[in-house]
């Protein structure tokens, strides 16, 4: 199946916080977009990885998505090493995405910024010829994304670009709101995290109000591009 958007997270919640309304405007535009987690967030202080594993199909319906993977790497412990970069070269091989999501470049917990360089590296490593891959015994075919952009997550960052998702900031919260462990619960009696608050869950509403009132438009998702932003004419411009 080739896709037109291949969006990756350090963890299962990662995309759908950081794009998850991007990702749901492009589907009903008939884009086809898949998802890669890298681990299965198991060092996580709520919940468990088989329920991440639960919330995370959840999660991918409502957004829509052709297809989610989990390459079930260490939380907390993956490298940006070879070995990392050949599974993820096989994601990018296989699914041949124009566009490429991952992680912001610079956050709060080490795994985020650690996840976009990997899958930054992969990109380019992805497009050489000399590097040789196979899934299920098959040779696969260099593929480099067009472009590779990275979500903002805790961390205002300053975005290169934003983009207009103001009717699909509910499927957005539908989608994060679907990891019922992770976040705010005030019945819960497991451990608070920085991620558990009220505060962090409306975030999710009022930093997307932020930046959208920064362009002139209710909601926004904010992103930083390796390239140059590049329009077709002045008019495209919001």
């Amino acid at each position: 199946m080739k896709l037109d958007i291949l969006a990756f997270g350090a963890h299962p919640d990662d995309v759908e916080l950081g794009c998850g309304a991007t990702i749901a405007k492009e589907v009903s535009l008939g884009k086809k977009v898949g998802i890669v987690d890298l681990t299965r967030g198991e060092l996580g202080t709520r919940g468990s990885a088989a329920i991440r594993d639960i919330e995370a199909s959840k999660s991918a319906s409502i957004l829509g998505v052709s297809v989610r993977e989990n390459l079930g790497f260490a939380d907390g412990f993956f490298m940006n090493d070879k070995n990392h970069q050949l599974e993820i070269i096989k994601m990018i091989r296989k699914y041949q995405p124009e566009i490429v999501l991952c992680n912001a470049i610079d956050d709060r917990h080490i795994d985020h910024p650690k996840g976009s360089n990997l899958v930054s590296d992969a990109c380019f490593l992805s497009g050489l010829l000399k590097i040789e891959t196979k899934i299920c015994g098959e040779s696969q075919k260099k593929w480099r994304p067009k472009q590779v952009y990275h979500y903002i997550q805790w961390k205002n960052i300053e975005p290169d670009f934003v983009v207009d998702v103001s009717d699909f900031i509910d499927v957005k919260e539908k989608a994060v709101l679907a990891y019922s462990t992770q976040f705010y619960d005030p019945t819960s009696n497991e451990p608070e995290t920085p991620i558990t608050s009220k505060n962090f869950t409306d975030s999710i509403n009022y930093r997307a109000k932020d930046l959208g009132r920064l362009i002139g438009v209710e909601y926004a998702e904010g992103f930083t591009s390796e390239r140059y932003v590049a329009v077709e004419n002045l008019s495209k411009l919001i």
